[in-house]
């Protein structure tokens, strides 16, 4: 007799079916599993008999084959722990046959036969959908894979509780989504001494989803205003949460009992490696640039990171995707982020201090900021130098709006960009304008227009900064609540282009 039930095999954020077969034959007792299984899948035979086991079933003395079908996909992971044991009690008539048919299993199973929580649910709830399948998966993952609209969820805690609810003894409701509630923030603007252009950098940069660069000596109050971002950004929409929860699931990011609606802010240390960055490993996992999609990127230390490692997002930037090539597989990953790098002016941090510089200024600040490229250069839509605050001014109260003032205004100009784009899928704010597109919502007054033409002529912009200029300035109109793009929006977007001071 042989019998199937369905689990996945996971390419990148896709979830591909797989359908486990297992037949009991007459012969020398054996259990075998064949499917290209890596050693986690073929470890699930002691998992299996154990469990079994634990629940006083009889092992099969007979020849046990599981086939993992299509063949050449390779299987990796404990996952496939509950599938295939499924798929055996199907075969020993334990569970009913037709119903294991109809549906699609991941587990991982401890040797008492308890459900241990796996990576992937959210997007194996996708696949689920797409064919029709009822899920499979321990209770830790439940709440987070029923957010796929479509997808029945029975989330049992046991094999035991799986065998109940096929029996008919002990049915198991369908689970129901679950949101995780992020803790509130104690990390606000207003707590920020001075550094009111920095500030206000931030909330444009935080509008339009803009890259931003901030350069200043150490102790200026750079890392302090970057953690202030996540304060002051709306949070996901549901198709955002469920696209970045996609990737957290494969990432193994995902044990709370839900997903969360809090943008991801990602702090990568400096000595990350490039896999780590952009993604890769032996499985292509998804680097910090693909768990900050829809969030932030933050590069603290920003020329100290690898020359190599600082030219692969160029491209993750422009796109908003990176795929990961590999012998066995290509696996292509969303990275939609906004990047927030931070930088000393030079190696000792001083250069504008003529009491404290080296003796190699002005050579060490290009040098040391000459480590950024400049292609990368320019693909920072706000350059930003951050100047130390004196003494005098930490005395001072608290001055400028709240984390809760720029959310607001923030908020209310991404509500208009997500009006002005809502019949594009390939453009959510104005970061991602480009083309047409770009000049219908952009182009500026006549005085704007001769002001942008007369600082990309004087400053030679690449055609890449002239359409970034006008991206930042759209964002300031947005905050302006203003209809039409005008001089003063250009004058203060070419204002945060033009501010380098690293070349000084």
């Amino acid at each position: 007799m042989i019998t199937h039930t369905h689990s996945a095999a996971f390419r990148g954020v896709e979830a591909c079916l797989v359908q486990v077969q297992c037949s009991l034959t007459p012969g020398l007792p054996g259990f075998s599993i064949v499917g290209l299984p890596d050693k986690a899948v073929s470890e699930a035979r002691d998992r299996v008999r154990s469990a079994l086991a634990s629940m006083a079933i009889a092992f099969p003395a007979k020849k046990i084959t599981i086939n993992l079908s299509p063949a050449d996909l390779p299987k990796e992971g404990s996952h496939f722990d509950l599938p295939i044991a499924l798929s055996l009690l199907a075969a020993m008539e334990i569970v009913p046959a037709d119903t294991v048919r109809t549906v699609i299993a991941l587990g991982e199973m401890s040797l008492d036969g308890t459900l241990v929580p796996v990576a992937g649910s959210l997007p194996t709830a996708m696949t689920a959908s797409e064919h029709e399948l009822t899920l499979l998966c321990p209770a830790a993952c439940g709440r987070e894979a029923a957010w796929v609209s479509g997808a029945t969820v029975i989330a049992p805690k046991s094999l035991g509780d799986v065998v109940r609810h096929f029996s008919g003894q002990v049915p198991i409701s369908p689970s129901v989504p679950g949101e995780v509630l992020e803790p509130g923030t104690d990390l606000d603007l207003r707590d920020v001494k001075g550094q009111e252009r920095a500030k206000r950098a931030l909330e444009i940069a935080a509008a339009g989803r803009h890259h931003l660069l901030f350069v200043g000596p150490p102790g200026s109050g750079k890392s302090m205003l970057s953690r202030r971002l996540h304060g002051i950004l709306p949070p996901l929409t549901p198709q955002e949460a469920l696209e970045t929860s996609m990737i957290h699931s494969v990432a193994g990011l995902l044990d709370a009992g839900g997903i969360s609606r809090a943008r991801p802010f990602r702090d990568p240390h400096h000595t990350s490696s490039m896999a780590a960055i952009i993604g890769g490993g032996r499985v292509a996992r998804p680097g910090e640039v693909s768990l900050a999609h829809n969030g932030v990127l933050f590069m603290d230390e920003f020329p100290e990171f690898q020359r190599n490692v600082l030219e692969t997002l160029r491209q993750p930037l422009e796109t908003g995707e990176v795929m990961i090539s590999r012998a066995n597989a290509h696996v292509r990953y969303p990275c939609r982020f906004m990047l927030v790098a931070a930088a000393n002016p030079c190696r000792c941090g001083y250069m504008t201090d003529p009491e404290q510089a080296c003796a190699r200024v002005p050579e060490c600040g290009a040098d040391y900021l000459g480590r950024i490229s400049g292609p990368l250069m320019d693909r920072f839509d706000l350059r930003v130098e951050v100047p130390p605050v004196s003494y005098t001014d930490l005395n001072l109260a608290n001055t400028g709006d709240s984390s809760a003032d720029v959310a607001a205004r923030v908020a209310t100009a991404q509500a208009v960009q997500a009006d002005r784009f809502s019949q594009r899928s390939d453009m959510r704010c104005n970061a991602d304008a480009a083309g047409e597109a770009l000049e219908e919502i952009a182009t500026p007054d006549s005085e704007g227009r001769d002001l942008l033409v007369r600082v990309a002529e004087k400053f030679r912009l690449t055609a890449r900064g002239y359409h970034r200029v006008m991206r930042v300035a759209r964002t300031i109109a947005d905050l302006d609540r203003s209809a039409e793009v005008r001089q003063p929006h250009i004058a203060e977007a070419v204002g945060f282009r033009l501010i380098t001071p690293v070349r000084t």
